[in-house]
């Protein structure tokens, strides 16, 4: 008798637990199916999605850079983590909480790379609303925001155990655009630091800017310090989103979402100094997104979204980094980031309102995709980032 009471309260022990919440609405979940993917040829695959349908929160899987193929491994609950970052030793995991309201975060998540699982660390306010953007410092000493609704990058300092102290650095900009419907503020879309992460620079959508900052590495004042000129300005109304450096570290390249161009820069010691801008997105939508280079800097590739949705492909002159536009590629509807694997032989793009990953196979010598229909699917996916397994 005695023996049966003690089973019966051991079960209702169990059920309680298993209903317990972690910190900040953050939960793991177990998704692990059989491993059939080979460790020689396999990455983590993570993936970032909007929560408003049927996503939790962050996805890993194992992704096969020789054969495209890909399975779970992980969950873990947190609300828009609509983009991810990854610490350069890949002990930590690093995301926004993209909303509109008091609940704008950055979330700290140590990764477990023998389980493929992420657990929470902690999470701290931007104070700047939607925040769409963040990266981190090669030292993982900083991580910093782009607060789209906020008109801000927030600077956080990052602890020895991979946890976020409070806001270092709160840095807010002021002015509008020409577009009267979205350029009515300042909207931060991208932080990207220089190759030798010297400098620091801020895309901001609402007032055709790239901002520019010095970085200070010797914590004895702020770490992020305004330049002269403070940006650099682009064409009105063409509204900068992502910037992307090419491998070479001499030219870099912004993808403009409202313009829908690719303006090219020749980059040395913190200045960026135009040479070319070309169309991306010939239907004039108003809906270019993300923009990527192959590892061997031969092709770039940028995604446009709203109308004919899909990727143009571009060349680079290995001489003078000038592009030429290649061809189009159609993907799924609302292709808002990409990434290209370490080997180059695959793009991954994230089809949002498709609800799946599409992979698409590089052709080495012309830069042109096809598609291997072997998609991941899942709801609302925006951000891919992959580490070694």
């Amino acid at each position: 008798m005695t023996r049966n009471i003690i089973i019966t309260m051991a079960v209702i022990i169990a059920l309680c637990s298993c209903g317990k919440k972690s910190p900040n609405n953050t939960k793991t979940m177990d998704t692990t199916t059989k491993d059939s993917i080979p460790t020689s040829s396999a990455l983590y695959m993570l993936v970032g999605t909007y929560t408003a349908k049927d996503s939790k929160g962050i996805y890993v899987y194992k992704f096969d850079t020789e054969t495209g193929e890909s399975e779970p491994v992980s969950m873990t609950e947190v609300t828009d983590p609509s983009y991810l970052a990854i610490s350069k030793d890949e002990k930590f995991v690093y995301s926004v909480t993209e909303s509109d309201k008091n609940t704008d975060a950055a979330n700290a998540f140590s990764f477990d790379k023998q389980s493929g699982k992420l657990t929470l660390i902690n999470s701290q306010p931007t104070d700047g609303k939607a925040p769409c953007y963040l990266t981190i410092d090669r030292e993982n000493k900083h991580v910093i925001t782009a607060n789209y609704n906020g008109g801000s990058i927030t600077v956080f300092n990052v602890n020895e155990d991979g946890s976020l102290a409070p806001q270092k650095e709160l840095h807010k900009f002021e002015g509008k655009g020409v577009d009267k419907d979205r350029q009515t503020q300042p909207h931060l879309h991208c932080v990207h630091f220089s190759p030798d992460e010297q400098y620091l620079f801020a895309d901001d959508l609402g007032t055709d800017k790239i901002h520019r900052f010095k970085v200070n590495k010797m914590d004895n004042g702020s770490y992020l310090q305004a330049m002269n000129p403070e940006s650099v300005k682009i064409t009105d109304g063409e509204g900068p989103r992502h910037l992307e450096f090419h491998p070479n570290g001499k030219w870099a390249y912004l993808i403009t979402e409202m313009g829908g161009k690719i303006f090219a820069f020749n980059y040395k010691d913190g200045d960026l100094k135009e040479f070319q801008s070309i169309v991306a997105d010939t239907l004039q939508a108003k809906g270019s997104a993300d923009i990527h280079i192959t590892p061997d800097g031969r092709f770039l590739y940028a995604s446009n979204r709203l109308k004919g949705d899909g990727l143009t492909i571009f060349s680079i002159n290995q001489d003078n980094g000038t592009l030429t536009r290649l061809s189009n590629q159609t993907t799924g509807a609302h292709p808002r980031n990409f990434i290209i694997t370490p080997n180059g032989k695959y793009l991954l793009v994230a089809c949002r309102d498709s609800d799946k990953i599409q992979v698409f196979e590089i052709n080495k010598e012309t830069g042109f995709l096809v598609d291997t229909k072997k998609d991941v699917k899942l709801s609302m996916p925006v951000c891919i980032k992959f580490a070694s397994l």
